[in-house]
């Protein structure tokens, strides 16, 4: 081509005039390599391919060249073999599954530098839609933006082109209670549960951790004068673990209730613990079981709340006054939903929960919405309260 030297056309056996390049260059260790490219329709869309060749070189971005044919399957199995010692085990195996059966079956077969957000949408979101509820989509999606932006990291590609993709949510599900059925539920946790399981409810409820969190607390985690919780571990059937994301770590203020209860609560673990012959320590996890005088486990807890709230429901004839079933996790969204509608700062609640602001925003925007249909109704009422009051006093 007269376009350029690295230019090329041929002709198939078919006939058909298509185009090519061929460019030859050297790699940061200095070694000389080739970058070809065939079967464009047109000199003009070869010519631009190869200028965009040589602008990543000269840019630096080699990386980009060398794997521009590098396919999604292939750098889902480099990205999960090279950082899942990184990964907790959870974390681990989550990945690994959504690779296997969501990710490459619907995605591998494309180039990781071509893939775009149509194409993404279309073959892979829409398709998962078709299978799954919008929420667990969310997730599927979010576990290959965190492959794309290692790729990013790694300069394979410049940047992640699935960041701002929007995915319908499902209708909220009703796993919180309101502030009166939260109440119910601990007054009958207090009444036919254990110690042991009253305690973990209403910490639960007053501190919003996560269940493994709580679980994970040891006694040295609790600092009776300063009323806070520290959250350093996590755990669960599978072990003991750091916590989730470097935002779990934190020291969560609790209120008098809490504090006066996990005081009395500490009390009652030395008398059981003593049952058994031994001594309580400050390394020991707080919520133990008073069978055995060892660490109560997550499914434990959760017949205990699910207990408790049979138990507050035999007594109600009517559905109108019972408690909701909910989850463990729903106890948290509970804190949320209660501080959100007290209107205290995103910023406050995403650092009591150990969640980004803006993961608050996602997971409880629909809360976020009944509050601005709220404001936008107060707004006008205290525009008209305005208006006859500057009509009376004409």
């Amino acid at each position: 081509s007269k376009l350029d030297k690295d230019l090329y056309y041929y002709v198939t056996s078919k006939k058909e005039k298509l185009w090519c390049y061929r460019h030859f260059y050297y790699d940061a260790l200095g070694k000389r390599r080739e970058k070809a490219k065939r079967r464009f329709t047109t000199e003009k869309e070869a010519y631009k391919a190869l200028l965009e060749v040589k602008a990543n070189l000269l840019n630096g971005n080699t990386k980009q060249v060398e794997h521009s044919n590098l396919t999604i399957s292939e750098w889902l199995d480099i990205w999960y073999d090279t950082h899942k010692n990184d990964w907790k085990v959870t974390s681990r195996d989550q990945r690994r599954m959504a690779i296997r059966d969501q990710m490459k079956p619907l995605l591998g077969s494309y180039k990781l530098a071509e893939l775009d957000k149509t194409t993404y949408k279309r073959v892979y979101i829409n398709k998962l839609l078709e299978k799954y509820k919008p929420s667990t989509v969310q997730l599927f999606h979010r576990l290959f933006k965190v492959a794309i932006n290692a790729a990013v990291d790694d300069e394979i590609i410049p940047r992640n082109r699935f960041n701002k993709i929007t995915i319908q949510q499902d209708e909220p599900k009703d796993n919180f209670l309101t502030a009166e059925e939260l109440k119910k539920l601990l007054a009958a946790a207090k009444q036919y549960e254990n110690e042991t399981n009253y305690t973990f409810l209403l910490t639960l409820a007053y501190s919003g951790m996560r269940k493994g969190e709580a679980l994970g607390i040891q006694w040295k985690n609790v600092d009776f004068d300063a009323h806070t919780i520290t959250v350093e571990r996590t755990k669960d059937n599978k072990g003991v673990r750091t916590p989730k994301t470097k935002n779990s770590y934190r020291t969560i203020l609790m209120d008098d209730l809490s504090i006066k209860q996990l005081q009395q609560y500490k009390t009652w673990c030395k008398q059981v613990k003593l049952s058994y012959g031994k001594k309580l320590k400050d390394n020991d996890f707080v919520f133990i079981s008073f069978q055995t005088g060892e660490p109560v486990s997550d499914t434990t807890v959760m017949y205990g709340l699910r207990r408790t709230i049979k138990k507050a429901n035999e007594k109600v004839e009517t559905s109108q006054g019972k408690i909701k079933e909910v989850t463990l996790h729903g106890l948290r969204h509970t804190h949320a939903t209660l501080l959100i509608s007290q209107r205290i700062p995103v910023k406050v609640i995403a650092e009591r929960l150990g969640n980004t602001p803006q993961m608050i925003f996602d997971i409880y925007g629909h809360t976020f919405k009944e509050l601005e249909s709220e404001a936008v109704t107060a707004f006008n009422d205290s525009l008209k309260h305005s208006a006859v009051t500057s009509a009376g006093a004409d």
